[in-house]
């Protein structure tokens, strides 16, 4: 059973709103500061994986041990915020991910490749926790600003999630003066940023927002029909989550959104880390600093891409309330088609792999905000959680494999092939949203 309080049935207008403003706020600052730790991670991740292994075929290693891990923890993540709860489901996937920062910071210390996987592995899980929080954020929203609500909370994680980056070069700094190998330091602000997020989640989320929409529904007369609980307490169940997607209408489309953009997003993103640090060994191309300017370049490209993908978020949902969600997935897919190209092109080029950064994450915001938004419209609330569980399963193994395959591809393609090998994937998807697209026409 929940332990937050059921509100009581006679709830005014006013109280549903500042409800959903308290949670929308809480969320944001949870997000914010838990993206502090997952900057690091992705930034500097697939760096340590090359420095401990001596070979860029586990590039994507970090990557994947946190885009499997986020894959293995969603459905149990979400069925823990059905029977305990959005507050206990988040708290817990950062306390997790804290741990984690405690490996990833201790890897290099004593050399291990298996310790860096395993902090890489609990980082995913509040990866997964941070997934979630978008889809909380829908809980309580109308319909009419569903996606305006959850780009707010998207948008939330940017200041962190561009800081962790960015705190490399001083976290490598404070690590040294701790005695700690440059890599480490960034972790200890990683640690700090979930310990936080935990903090604020327990003091902002009473009563619960899953609890305060059972509780309106009870006052409305429109709670689910008594079989609805049996599939929330089936929810740990791949199976028949998948089943629950085929039954709604639209949400197959939705979720292939989601992941192909995830996808994408990881397998360019993961790689550009080693693909720059290639790029400077090449005459004409050298760094002068040597590996810490090598790794505050890293930084800065991060996370400007990290910036693409969360600070137009708020627009992005709003205007995909405005002009329908399908539109705002189908220009999505455009940008991400852009940023590949740019990417391809200019492979040889810091500037055109900067640029193609920040398009493919103005385009994974695209498509995610908007696919999130959409599939929360379709999907009634007695199965919400449980499909927006699938959602993120699927989006995380997306990612895990795209972090698996990339680095095996950029050892066998290249950076610019990598790049065009996911135009096949995005222009797939494309074609089925814009048939959706005319439908609504």
């Amino acid at each position: 059973m929940n332990n937050s309080p059921i509100l009581p049935a006679a709830l005014q207008l006013r109280d549903r709103v500042r409800a959903q403003r308290r949670t929308v706020a809480t969320l944001s600052a949870s997000q914010l500061l838990s993206g502090v730790g997952n900057g690091a991670g992705l930034a500097i991740g697939s760096l340590m994986a090359v420095e401990l292994t001596g070979s860029n075929a586990f590039a994507g290693a970090a990557t994947t041990a946190i885009s499997v891990a986020g894959a293995l923890s969603a459905l149990p993540l979400a069925a823990l915020a059905v029977k305990r709860g959005r507050r206990v489901a988040l708290s817990f996937g950062y306390f997790l991910a804290a741990l984690g920062a405690i490996g990833m910071m201790l890897a290099p210390v004593v050399q291990s490749f298996a310790m860096l996987l395993l902090g890489a592995a609990l980082l995913g899980v509040g990866t997964a926790a941070n997934l979630q929080a978008r889809f909380a954020a829908t809980d309580l929203a109308a319909d009419a600003t569903r996606g305006r609500d959850l780009g707010l909370v998207v948008w939330a994680i940017t200041i962190g999630a561009v800081a962790g980056p960015n705190l490399i070069g001083p976290g490598a700094v404070l690590g040294q003066g701790l005695g700690l190998p440059p890599m480490s330091g960034p972790f200890l602000f990683s640690l700090t940023g979930m310990v936080l997020a935990i903090v604020i989640l327990n003091i902002g989320l009473r009563p619960d927002p899953i609890d305060v929409a059972r509780a309106w529904e009870a006052a409305d007369g429109t709670a689910p029909a008594p079989a609805a609980p049996q599939m929330g307490r089936r929810r740990g169940s791949l199976a028949k989550g998948l089943a629950a997607v085929r039954a709604t209408p639209g949400a197959t489309l939705g979720i292939a959104s989601i992941v192909v953009a995830h996808l994408v997003m990881v397998g360019v993103m993961s790689m550009t880390p080693v693909h720059l640090k290639d790029l400077a060994s090449i005459p004409g191309h050298e760094m002068h600093g040597g590996s810490t300017d090598i790794l505050i370049v890293v930084g800065f490209v991060i996370s400007l891409h990290i910036a693409g993908m969360y600070a137009l978020s708020p627009f992005i949902g709003a205007l995909a309330d405005r002009i329908s969600h399908p539109r705002m997935m189908l220009i999505g897919q455009g940008t991400l088609v852009a940023a590949v190209l740019v990417c391809g092109l200019g492979a040889s080029s810091r500037a055109a792999i900067t640029v193609g950064l920040v398009l493919l994450g103005v385009g994974w915001s695209m498509c995610t905000v908007s696919g999130s938004a959409f599939l929360a419209q379709r999907v009634h609330r007695e199965r919400r959680v449980l499909v927006q569980g699938v959602a993120d399963t699927l989006m995380s193994s997306a990612g895990a494999l795209g972090a698996a395959g990339s680095g095996v591809l950029l050892a066998t393609l290249g950076y610019a092939g990598l790049g065009y090998l996911c135009l096949v994937f995005i222009l797939t998807v494309a074609v089925f949203t814009q048939r959706e697209v005319a439908r609504l026409s």
